[in-house]
């Protein structure tokens, strides 16, 4: 198979209508999923309100990132990579991790294995504020090509 740029980011693409698709899945079953589980785990009832709760504070944070990559993507895939559009959706998308990570983080008071998401999520946060920041710096050097030239 001949894989070049544009299957990449065709697959990408793939991957955010999966990760969609998943994100729906759980936010119409959450309610038997979080049952399932409280009961599983022997847990107090009012835990299920709790997890729930994270759950969808966390997926509105899901549904904006997945979004913004969606809009990359497409810029991508339209030869616009280094544009200020762009460094505004990395922003945004590393601000989603990170909103994500807090409300995980607020979560450890009552549910301690939510430490390891809010983690995850703050250190992706971080990767996707360096990639933002190497975004904005060769916009700047295109910029001064483009003078130059």
């Amino acid at each position: 198979m001949n894989w070049n740029a544009n299957k990449s980011v065709r697959l990408s693409q793939v991957c955010v209508v999966i990760f969609a698709a998943l994100l729906l899945a759980l936010d119409i079953g959450c309610y038997w999923a979080v049952t399932w589980f409280v009961r599983l785990r022997r847990m107090q009832p009012p835990m299920v309100l709790w997890m729930m709760l994270t759950i969808y504070l966390c997926s509105i944070f899901a549904w904006l990132l997945l979004a913004q990559l969606w809009r990359l993507l497409r810029n991508i895939q339209a030869g616009r990579v280094f544009e200020e559009e762009n460094v505004h959706i990395l922003r945004a998308v590393s601000w989603c991790c990170a909103g994500a990570g807090l409300v995980c983080f607020g979560s450890t008071f009552w549910y301690l294995p939510f430490a390891a998401v809010a983690v995850a999520a703050c250190f992706m946060a971080l990767i996707v504020r360096i990639v933002k920041n190497v975004f904005q710096q060769a916009l700047a050097m295109k910029s001064e090509l483009d003078l130059t030239v």
